[in-house]
This record gives C-alpha cells, structure tokens and sequence, in this order.
C-alpha cells in the first residue's frame, strides 16, 4: 500500500512537470477586431449626376450630411463598440468636412467624425500612433471651392463666419482605432496610396483610395493590421479599379510574415463580375469580354482568397452576412433594393457584401459575426466584428510596408476644375434655354 502511495505520488510529480510547459505554451493570445464604414453622410452618387451643377451638388451633399448629424451617429457607433469591445477597429470613410469664408480665407474644419467618434468613446479610445505617424490616411478630397462649391446654412455658418454661406468640402480616408491600453505597444505605423485612382474628369478631379497599416504587440506578438477602402466605381469591360488596388495591396503585403489581419470595405461581392441576367440591384460590376462572369482577376474578393488570405466570414455566400443595402438617409433599406434583397433572402433590405476581416500568417478565427444590421442605422454598411486566435508566436517582425506617396491636387489642378465646370455649366444652361 505505501510502495502505490510513493508510486502514484511520484507519477503525479513527473507528469506535473510534462504538462507544465505544455500548458505556458498552450495559453492562447486571442484578439477582436471591428471592421466599420462609418459613411460620409450623404449619397456621392447623386450629386455627380448633378455635375456640372456644382452649388447643387454641393448643397445636395451638405443639406443630407446635416440630415445624418454624425454626432447622433456617433453615440449609437460607440454604444455598438462598446457592447462588443474590440481591441482594433478599422475604419473607412473617416470624413472630414471644411468650409471657408471666401477665396482668400483658410478652411475650417467643421465636423471631424474620426474625432467624434472617439469623443463619444469617452477616450477608450485612440488612433495608432508611433514616431509621429497617426493611422489615418487621407483618401480623395473635394476642396472647398469658392463660388462652385458654396453651400447655405445660417444657423451654422452666422456663428462661424459671420454670413448664410460658405464654401465646403470633405476629405474621406481610412484610420485604425485601438483600444488605449494598447497604444504604447504600437511598434510603428504607415500611410500609403494605391497607384491605381478613378478619374472623373481626367487629371483634375480623380478619386484616389489609399490604406493604413499599424504593427501592434499583442500579449508580446507582434501583429500587423492594416484597413483599406477600395474604389467602389468601375467602368464597363474594364478590370475594376478594386481589383487592382487588391492585387498591389496582395503585393504590398507579400513580405509580412508576422501575424496579419487586413479589414476593410472591398468594394467587391463573391458574386461579381454577374451575369448581365443576374440579379444586380447593388449595381456591382456585370460580366464582359474583358471580365468574364465569376473572373477572380475582376474581384478583389477572390484576389485575397487566392493569395492565401483567410476570409474570417461569416460566409460571404450567405445572403444573411451582406452587408450593403441601407438608403441614404439612414431610415432604412433603399426601397428600391429591399423586395430583391428580401427574394435573395435578406431581410432587411442588405443586397450586397462588401465589407470583409482577411487573416494571414497563423491568425485563426474563432467567432465572427456581422452587427449593425437592423435599425436603428448608424451607418449605410452593415460591419464585421471577429475574435481569433494568434497561432504563429515565432514569426519575427515585418519590413516597413512599401511607401506610395499621396497624389496630392494642386491650387492651379483646383482652379481648372472650378473653370471647367463653370465653362460646361453655362454650357448646358444656354443649350437648355435655347
């Protein structure tokens, strides 16, 4: 009986010690992140079909703006944070709007979502920062242009400037929040351009998309985590600007072997490019000679998935998980969408989705879910939240991403603008009068 004792005794004591290290390298390092496009408040779409009428797309777009008060929104976006709690949220259609006085007066930063929203989070909150360098990376900017872009509003512009009107403008980007306990395990942080733009007008008025990346210790891991938004116009037989912002991003990121989660609205549904029978109430890219139906070099999505990224879902091919769908004023789906999307078999009028979390390099997902799609909306995309797992513990720390300077547009590029509006404006009023 006491040999058993000492025997027992003396197994417990060996296996202790077997399952120890075992047990240290067992410990999981798990994280949760957010993917939100918090919109820029008003329907983009629209107002180019008022072009060359500039002070009417102009007031369009700041008359919906004031309709969406983002500091509404913002309280409804951080409740939504905060319930779910995620240590990184990537963020596209971060958007500042500017107005100014006159001419000769400097912008005045007017609403600032990025700020409001961490406001509202009550400094839970921070943007990654290292050396200098936010996450946050400007995308495409319409300027406040005097005359052109003037916009009405004296409740708001008497306290500001003295006068009803102003000129205003908006610049959109992308931005990494963190939770702030992390910020001072931000290793380093980048901004950078996708060489491919959309122009409008050639030259002088091109839609430029970009992204924003921070590496972050997480538990002593070093993971990477980067938030884009691709271009959502395309042309007809033409690769979509989306899918070549992915294949230079696919390429950007082929270096990085440290842990990897990229966040983002793609612009791209599994689905596309479609048939020209399909169903396409979302208007997304339709098939041809150029792109043929189901083409991955045509779709951003696909690119990801076959460069080895891991989409963390829910699956996209579920028409539960789409997310894109609301109208542009937030009460609701698009009423023009919402009996297809209810025929797809989503109920709430999502038609599309665009808005995806991709991992590489050993990040296993362990839970994913899309929230913010039922009312009230704060926002015109549904968003992707996710937990994982950090399986690759060993892998060291990546190069800086490459650097692709921003493409900024010129004093003189903005008064060709103003110019050539102007011109093919009062073009079309004397054709319309004749």
């Amino acid at each position: 009986m006491k040999l058993r004792g000492v025997t027992a005794a003396l197994i417990g004591a060996i296996s202790a010690a077997l399952l120890t290290p075992y047990a240290v390298q067992a410990a999981e390092t798990t994280i949760t992140v957010m993917s939100r496009n918090i919109y820029l408040g008003a329907d983009v779409g629209v107002a180019l079909e008022l072009i060359p009428n500039m002070p009417a797309a102009a007031q369009f777009m700041w008359d919906q703006v004031n309709k969406n008060d983002f500091s509404k929104r913002s309280i409804a976006l951080a409740a939504e944070i905060k319930e779910y709690k995620p240590d990184v949220i990537g963020l596209q259609e971060a958007t500042i709007w500017y107005c100014k006085k006159n001419a000769w007066s400097k912008k005045t930063e007017v609403f600032n979502f990025t700020d409001q929203l961490l406001e509202a989070l009550g400094g839970d909150y921070v943007l990654a920062s290292k050396d200098g360098t936010t996450a946050f990376n400007p995308g495409y900017s319409i300027n406040p242009i005097p005359f052109l872009t003037m916009v009405k509003d004296p409740t708001r512009f008497q306290k500001l400037f003295g006068q009803d009107k102003a000129a205003c403008g908006f610049q959109i980007g992308d931005a990494l929040a963190i939770k702030k306990s992390l910020a001072d395990q931000v290793i380093r942080v980048g901004n950078t351009e996708y060489e491919d733009s959309y122009s409008i007008v050639p030259t002088l008025m091109t839609i430029y998309r970009g992204y924003t990346w921070a590496d972050v210790n997480i538990e002593d891991i070093a993971v990477r985590f980067v938030t884009t938004h691709l271009e959502s116009i395309w042309d007809e037989n033409k690769v979509p600007n989306a899918a070549k912002q992915a294949t230079q991003l696919i390429s950007d990121l082929k270096e990085t072997n440290m842990p990897l989660v990229v966040i983002g609205d793609f612009n791209a549904d599994p689905r596309d490019p479609r048939p020209a029978n399909a169903a396409n109430p979302g208007l997304q890219p339709t098939a041809s000679e150029e792109c043929p139906a189901g083409d991955s070099n045509c779709n951003a999505f696909s690119l990801m998935v076959e460069a080895g990224f891991t989409d963390a879902g829910p699956d996209s091919s579920e028409p539960t998980t789409y997310t894109w769908g609301m109208n542009a004023l937030l009460t609701g789906p698009d009423p023009d969408r919402l009996k297809s999307a209810q025929g797809m078999g989503n109920e709430y009028g999502f038609t599309d989705r665009l808005d995806y979390i991709f991992t590489k390099n050993g990040v296993a997902v362990t839970t994913s879910q899309i929230i913010g799609y039922k009312a009230p909306y704060a926002t015109d995309h549904a968003g992707v939240f996710a937990e994982f797992t950090i399986l690759n513990t060993l892998a060291g720390e990546s190069e800086p991403l490459p650097e692709h300077k921003p493409f900024p547009i010129s004093f003189w590029q903005w008064v060709g603008i103003a110019l050539l509006t102007l011109i093919i404006w009062r073009i079309k009023r004397r054709l319309t009068r004749a």
